[in-house]
């Protein structure tokens, strides 16, 4: 096994942090999934400690994380297990050439044609050609005050594309100077790096800043919280010095405008927070806010809510993992999640998030709750309100 490879790369990405574990069990006890694993944070470490790394990767394990940040959020010693620990150990299984199949497909779709999707790249905009005004590309354009990055799913899954045209409609009504970069636009790459495929997500960085250059924007708006989240924390490191804003940043900062557009809606509304923009980034309040603004909307919290937001599922991979989580687990996070919601009396969850949709609505079948709860994108519900609803 690549040991040498697994220690060097741990020490990279913690800093050596790993080795200040306390052995305390605050990890596994937060971990959501951390009932069903052999092997939780804690006792990944310990296995390290004493060179068992073997039978953590034949355990399979580290597949189960969906890097919700919980654990790492956590932890007294401030380890960082989810963007460190998990990602390490996730490299050396690909270097063994031993992933799951569903992911080694997803991540050979990304590096071949910048989408999980096997999709062509020249179909990434095919979006736009849905709505009754035309979305500018920046190869056109060459100049605008927002670039909006679509990421994959946003650009080509059946039902995150309409929150995608949402989004967009939203824009225009606010007229927002904003283009998109069609296919020139790659994968960002937030999965690949969770993964482990760290060689991937530099390629990706590289291309898409490449392009990135190549225009003139004043700032980047996206409603994926994964490409949030590189396009924030890591992208910088390799030279992105524009603001990334989450739409629902760019929302509050144009409440006030939107406030007299919006009509009446009766909907409890159950706002699920993204591991991404709430562990991760900090982002509470301004989609709440949104939500709160638009007239016969009730907001009604989730019992876990906040940092301690129960996740969708679909992170780190997670999205392209069902087959090996199923091994593991009696209930799928987005299954107990839509539970909650119907709990706490909601009828309808609003993501911030474009992969919760897909998670949520899929949950939603399963257990049952299909036609009872509907799940929207902040921007669709915004769009609604503007329109008049149902």
């Amino acid at each position: 096994m690549h040991v040498d490879e697994l220690i060097s790369r741990l020490k990279e990405l913690t800093e050596n942090k790993y080795l200040q574990c306390i052995q305390c069990g605050t990890c596994g006890g937060s971990c959501p999934y951390g009932m069903y694993s052999p092997y939780t944070p804690r006792r990944m470490i310990l296995a390290i400690r004493f060179g068992l790394i073997e039978d953590i990767i034949s355990s399979n394990a580290h597949w189960l994380c969906t890097s919700c940040q919980l654990c790492s959020s956590r932890c007294p010693s401030r380890i960082p297990i989810t963007d460190g620990i998990i990602p390490a150990l996730r490299e050396l299984t690909l270097l063994e050439g031993n992933p799951p199949e569903e992911l080694s497909m997803a991540l050979m779709n990304i590096m071949r044609y910048g989408n999980p999707f096997k999709e062509s790249p020249r179909k990434r905009g095919d979006w736009t050609k849905e709505l009754d005004f035309e979305v500018p590309l920046m190869l056109k354009k060459k100049k605008a005050d927002v670039l909006f990055i679509t990421e994959c799913f946003g650009a080509y899954h059946r039902r995150c594309k309409q929150a995608t045209k949402a989004l967009a409609k939203v824009m225009k009504v606010l007229e927002i100077d904003f283009a998109i970069l069609g296919h020139e636009e790659r994968c960002i790459g937030d999965h690949a790096r969770l993964c482990g495929e760290f060689g991937l997500f530099e390629d990706l960085i590289e291309k898409n800043l490449k392009v990135f250059s190549k225009y003139e924007f004043n700032k980047i708006v996206t409603h994926d919280a994964h490409a949030f989240n590189a396009l924030r924390n890591f992208y910088p490191q390799y030279g992105l010095n524009k603001p990334v804003l989450h739409h629902s940043q760019l929302l509050h900062e144009h409440l006030e405008e939107l406030k007299p557009l919006f009509n009446e809606l009766n909907y409890k509304v159950a706002f699920h927070d993204s591991c991404y923009l709430v562990r991760k980034n900090g982002i509470y309040e301004e989609p709440r806010e949104v939500i709160r603004a638009i007239p016969g909307v009730k907001l009604i919290e989730f019992k876990r809510n906040r940092e301690n937001a129960l996740c969708c599922g679909a992170g780190g991979g997670g999205v392209w993992l069902d087959s090996v989580i199923r091994e593991f687990v009696k209930e799928r996070l987005a299954e107990d999640r839509v539970r909650e919601a119907k709990l706490v009396g909601a009828d309808v969850i609003v993501t911030g998030c474009i992969l919760d949709i897909p998670m949520f609505e899929d949950a939603l079948k399963v257990t049952g709750l299909d036609g009872e709860i509907v799940v929207k994108d902040l921007a669709e519900l915004v769009l609604e309100a503007i329109e008049g609803g149902g």
